[in-house]
């Protein structure tokens, strides 16, 4: 496994680490994915998330309908013109998640050791007693000892919120649960989970299918989230999906990693998918039970060094092997040159201001394992600070940048894409090397279809990269459209990656040496970014006639 930590290797003066941060127009280069909901769905609040460095909207259709975040969506639209802040859109689906309906939004008190029932008739009222669920099959696919999960976002292992049930025995279509931690669920909504379970639900669903087939299409959506993918195939599926919807064809899906199965399948879905969220919550309680593997060993040593036992040591143990797959995952998707999103970094943020020290290091622990994004949910969909969230991990981003190893970083990826590289790949590790060496504080890159910048971005360049996107004419031979709005957006998820769409009427490949109009606009930019001063030198990278040159250039007053 690569878990070397990408931390500089020289001592870091503590002096250093008291001074205050300069402002910057790039909050981080590290990426922040928002989930908008109720407390982050007016303009106000929407718009300062863009200016504290929300770059992606994610829209969670586990929760509200279509009609509501419709609504949010042209709160974003509106948001979005006034800060001049571009931002993309995800679509998170449902997939194959099981869900307690509780109609009636009472708060419901389950207590350690008292008996519930799961039932699929969602007739009955949910109570202390009985929790309706909208799934059939979980008699069939569970039997007495298994765990399940009930909560809010899932169990973190300290909160309230959230409860574990051990299954004691199948009545038919009921599932009778003895209830291991006393809780208290509130709200209309929460997601079961069954560790170690295969349930036999698609993870594309026809409410999905619905939603992407007419939300999806009106808004044309820039990422798609597919939740509970768990082979390489789920992918396929849902890529065909949406080919068959228009500009969809366009949308980038990333395959959510939320169980054993698909962390089993992971190389072949990331093969497949164009990112990877890597969801921690469920991760964390469906990774193997304490009596197997790793996971028995961790208990012990933990057990060995900390007066914990039963429950206690459990979680930790599981928590142990999410740390693990992070570190494993991240790095096969940096190599693979696709972004990789990390979850569930700030839990308590959604009621607190600040972060717990554990947070603030799991943040900046993320940010050296190489993620490009950090996605936060319950944090600014629910929570009572979402600004200050985004504000705090995008702070906490920018610190753990500065002592990330790129020299270590830059020779590990060139010695894995050996040789002979692709033409493109030796262009952007080539533009990254010499932006290295003279020290430029910007790379340039004119790019159509964005894989360019993409790749320079992949060997994690210390200054920013600026995408200017080249819009292409195109025509489906009922109309003529441009290209170049989706490949713009879709680079606010990539980490350094910062786009900018350029004027239409200038191509992205030239007969001249320069491109000088778009490089013109693209170099005040920069300055207006603050990136660009004086005397700085730049590397542009740009394709001229047939070949591509990476050229360097120093600025004048």
């Amino acid at each position: 496994m690569h878990s070397n930590h990408l931390l500089l290797e020289e001592p870091i003066r503590m002096a250093t680490i008291l001074e205050p941060s300069k402002p910057s127009f790039f909050p981080a280069m590290t990426k922040i994915v928002g989930t908008l909901g109720p407390r982050s769905r007016s303009v106000e609040v929407i718009s300062d998330c863009l200016k504290t460095g929300m770059s992606v909207a994610r829209f969670d259709f586990s929760w509200g309908d279509a009609d509501s975040h419709q609504k949010t969506l042209e709160n974003l639209k509106t948001a979005i013109k006034s800060t001049t802040k571009l931002c993309a859109v995800m679509l998170d689906t449902v997939g194959a998640e099981m869900q307690v309906v509780n109609k009636r939004e009472t708060s419901i008190t389950l207590k350690a050791e008292d008996k519930v029932t799961l039932t699929p008739d969602q007739g009955q009222e949910a109570t202390s007693a009985v929790l309706p669920i909208n799934f059939a099959g979980l008699a069939k696919a569970v039997k007495k000892g298994d765990t399940i999960f009930v909560g809010q976002y899932l169990f973190t292992g300290s909160e309230t919120t959230s409860v574990w049930l051990e299954v004691d025995e199948v009545q038919g279509n009921d599932v009778v649960c003895v209830t291991k931690n006393s809780a208290t669920l509130a709200g209309s909504l929460f997601t079961l989970h069954a560790s170690q379970i295969r349930i036999d639900l698609p993870t594309l669903s026809e409410k999905d299918k619905e939603v992407i087939s007419t939300w999806g299409v009106k808004n044309k959506i820039d990422f798609l989230s597919l939740s509970y993918t768990r082979h390489a195939e789920d992918v396929r599926e849902a890529r065909d999906f949406l080919s068959k919807h228009g500009d969809l064809s366009q949308t980038q899906i990333f395959a959510k990693i939320e169980n054993v199965e698909g962390l089993t399948h992971f190389d072949e879905i990331l093969q497949e998918a164009d990112g990877i969220i890597l969801s921690r919550g469920n991760l964390g309680i469906d990774l193997p039970p304490e009596k197997e593997g790793l996971t028995l060993t961790f208990e012990k040593l933990i057990c060995t060094f900390w007066p914990l036992s039963g429950w206690d040591a459990i979680v930790l143990a599981y928590y142990l092997h999410v740390f693990l797959f992070q570190k494993s995952a991240v790095y096969k998707c940096n190599m693979a040159g696709k972004p990789a999103v990390v979850t569930r970094v700030v839990d308590s943020m959604t009621d607190n201001l600040r972060p717990t020290r554990a947070e603030a290091t799991d943040v900046a622990n993320a940010v050296l394992d190489g993620c490009d994004a950090i996605l936060l949910g319950a944090e600014t969909l629910r929570g009572l600070y979402p600004v200050e969230t985004i504000s705090t991990v995008g702070k906490i981003c920018a610190e753990a940048e500065k002592v990330f190893n790129q020299d270590q970083y830059f020779k590990r990826t060139v010695k894995f894409v050996g040789e002979p590289m692709t033409h493109l790949e030796s262009i952007a590790s080539s533009a990254v090397r010499a932006a290295l060496k003279v020290k430029a504080s910007v790379i340039i890159c004119f790019t159509s279809s964005g894989r360019a910048a993409r790749l320079i971005a992949k060997y994690r360049p210390t200054m920013p990269v600026l995408s200017v996107v080249i819009p292409r004419l195109k025509t489906n031979q009922l109309k003529w459209s441009f290209s170049g709005a989706f490949e713009a957006r879709q680079s606010l998820v990539v980490r350094g990656l910062f786009p900018l769409l350029a004027d239409p009427r200038h191509p992205a490949e030239s007969t001249n040496a320069t491109n000088e109009s778009v490089l013109k606009v693209a170099l005040n930019h920069g300055k207006a970014s603050g990136v660009i001063k004086s005397h700085d030198r730049v590397v542009v990278c740009q394709k001229v006639g047939d070949a591509s040159v990476v050229k360097i250039i120093e600025l004048e007053d």
